[in-house]
């Protein structure tokens, strides 16, 4: 009698475990990917939790290749990602909704001998892909003429990226197209710049400046677009020296699309796990009051009640 008690006891323990851990693994979200997007979804995971204590979640950065491959896979509930997304991956079966709006940035390194002169006439996207794509100018007395040869140390990123894509993009190119030493995510690429007075790079928004100064991160400077390409920053493209006003220049369109770009959360079909569709919806909502605050800018009212259908 014993015994058979003993059995029935622990079948049912067995079976509350189960349960909970259906549960557990039911409130738990996980994502990973874009570098781009990571600091705002750690910032709405923050506020979500104080609203939904049971939810837990797991993120993590990896380049939005990689969220993307995870997200088909099935490997996390949502891939994060930073570039247009493409037929090939549509005809994968993903499944996205937009959630805000970012850019990459080319950076240099604060030590740059001719800082001042660089931010005076900005570079042109012809000269951008002198350096970045055909590997045609290589010394900055080439584009400055200072009669002083100072070779270019041109970084770019090693991990399949939205932020590599959308800069080659920006200069008619694709990521296997840019030139220069690869260097894995956008910390890494920040502190590379950062280190060699004589180096180009990009980064996005969030790693080129600090969000809660509105100041460029120690170290990183940045080359400003000459957009108009007479040969000198006007005022109207004078707006890299505080973070505001980048933003503001990415939402009035002054700043080029690409490198602005919207980004998304990307998955294999819809997702299935009503946990995860209410967060996509609160990001859509109540979460985008978050979003000025992280760094980034807003979607318009008509794409977030497309996307909101989309979770219908």
């Amino acid at each position: 009698m014993k015994t058979r008690s003993f059995i029935c006891m622990l079948a049912g323990a067995l079976l509350f475990s189960s349960c909970a851990s259906e549960k557990q693994k039911e409130q738990t979200i996980t994502l990973s990917g874009a570098f781009a997007l990571y600091p705002l979804v750690i910032k709405w995971s923050e506020e979500y939790q104080k609203e939904h204590p049971d939810v837990r979640f797991n993120i993590s950065a990896g380049g939005a290749g990689k969220g993307m491959a995870d997200a088909l896979a099935g490997v996390v509930d949502l891939g994060m990602f930073s570039r247009e997304i493409s037929q090939e991956e549509k005809n994968q079966g993903v499944w996205w909704t937009g959630l805000t709006i970012d850019a990459v940035i080319p950076t240099i390194s604060a030590q740059n001998p001719w800082l001042e002169t660089i931010k005076t006439r900005g570079l042109t996207r012809d000269e951008f892909a002198k350096i970045f794509l055909y590997g045609t100018c290589t010394d900055w007395d080439e584009l400055l003429k200072t009669g002083n040869p100072k070779g270019i140390s041109v970084f770019t990123r090693s991990d399949a990226c939205g932020a590599a894509e959308t800069w080659a993009k920006y200069m008619g190119g694709k990521q296997e197209n840019l030139q220069g030493i690869g260097i894995f995510g956008d910390p890494g690429i920040a502190e590379a710049v950062a280190k060699d007075p004589t180096s180009i790079g990009f980064s996005n928004c969030n790693y080129a400046y600090d969000v809660k100064t509105g100041k460029k991160r120690a170290g990183v400077e940045v080359a400003p677009i000459d957009i108009n390409e007479n040969g000198t920053l006007d005022p109207e493209e004078d707006f890299y020296y505080d973070f505001s006003l980048v933003l503001k220049a990415i939402a009035g369109g002054i700043y080029p699309s690409p490198p602005a770009r919207e980004l998304y959360f990307v998955a294999k079909g819809k997702p299935q796990k009503e946990s995860v569709l209410q967060f996509i919806r609160w990001t859509l909502t109540d979460g985008q009051k978050f979003i000025a605050e992280a760094g980034y800018v807003p979607i318009s009212q008509s794409k977030i009640d497309e996307y909101l259908g989309k979770l219908k």
